[in-house]
């Protein structure tokens, strides 16, 4: 059994823990605000820029004036897999639920006898993924030293993948973020984001694109600039969600830690209580007996 000064060092520590979190849990909770804005004011441009994407994919078709980024290689052998997480713990299975779903597309794909690269975005996706699929780890983006996230940074990570792209580096590329739903809600997404074809699809069926338009210039001289462009605006909405995500997640750990905290003050304090009357009784009843014994 512990002792006195053993349970009321404990109690002392897990008191300066409980300071700890809760402090973390205000940092993350004046953070999400601005996060959130964020990543909900990325939102209607990201899904605006997909659906003229759609648009005018609809419109070119697949012929011949069709970018290599919207009609791929014509196979689907090799993937590059984008897995963005965040560069740092304490916000619960934010960061594992992400690298789950990733690694569950992974082993899909070995299986069907396809090759895999990803590049991962955030620390924590690199430190769960390179235990199993280091190998297949071609770069790690590192983004510890950003304080406020800008579209120039989803920019150099869309260049990189593009000139991958052009030297014939992969067939179909993934994008896997987090949507940010709530506090305590963030769902894991996988997106297609190259070829493009493929992913607009599923912008023009969700949008209603059924509109004509006249395009100038050509709508292929059009899509030579808005595919790169659509890649990092893509980017950039995972790097915003995942922003979100990170606070809210945090700020809910945080508080659970704090309660847990509180919950095991209590019980220390309890032991602690109970031991020292237990001890006091027992120096009483020593008193009490030589006393007797006199």
């Amino acid at each position: 059994m512990a002792s006195l000064k053993d349970l009321r060092n404990r109690i002392a520590s897990v008191k300066a823990t409980q300071k700890i979190t809760k402090a973390m849990q205000m940092v993350a909770a004046a953070k999400l605000r601005r996060a959130q804005e964020a990543a909900e004011a990325a939102r209607p441009y990201s899904e605006r820029m997909g659906a003229v994407l759609a648009n005018i994919t609809q419109a070119i078709g697949g012929g011949g004036d069709a970018p290599a980024l919207m009609t791929s290689t014509g196979k689907d052998d090799v993937h590059l897999l984008i897995v963005c997480t965040a560069e740092r713990g304490l916000c619960g299975g934010f960061n594992s639920q992400i690298a789950r779903l990733a690694r569950d597309h992974i082993r899909r794909l070995l299986a069907d006898g396809k090759q895999v690269k990803i590049i991962c975005v955030g620390k924590k996706g690199f430190d769960i993924l390179r235990r199993d699929y280091g190998a297949l780890i071609l770069e790690r983006v590192d983004l510890r030293e950003v304080k406020t996230l800008g579209f120039v940074n989803a920019d150099a990570i869309a260049r990189k993948v593009i000139h991958l792209f052009n030297e014939g580096g992969f067939d179909i590329c993934t994008l896997f973020y987090s949507q940010f739903k709530s506090v305590i809600s963030q769902i894991p997404t996988a997106q297609q984001i190259i070829p493009a074809a493929q992913a607009s699809a599923a912008a023009a069926t969700g949008n209603g694109a059924t509109a004509v338009y006249e395009y100038e210039p050509e709508p292929g001289e059009i899509l030579s600039d808005l595919i790169p462009r659509n890649i990092a605006v893509q980017i950039f909405r995972a790097l915003l969600e995942n922003a979100a995500g990170e606070m809210g997640a945090k700020m809910s750990a945080m508080d659970n830690a704090t309660r847990n905290a509180g919950d095991m003050i209590n019980r220390l304090s309890i032991t602690y209580n109970r031991q020292r009357q237990a001890q006091i009784t027992k120096e009483l009843i020593e008193i009490i007996s030589g006393a007797e014994a006199l």
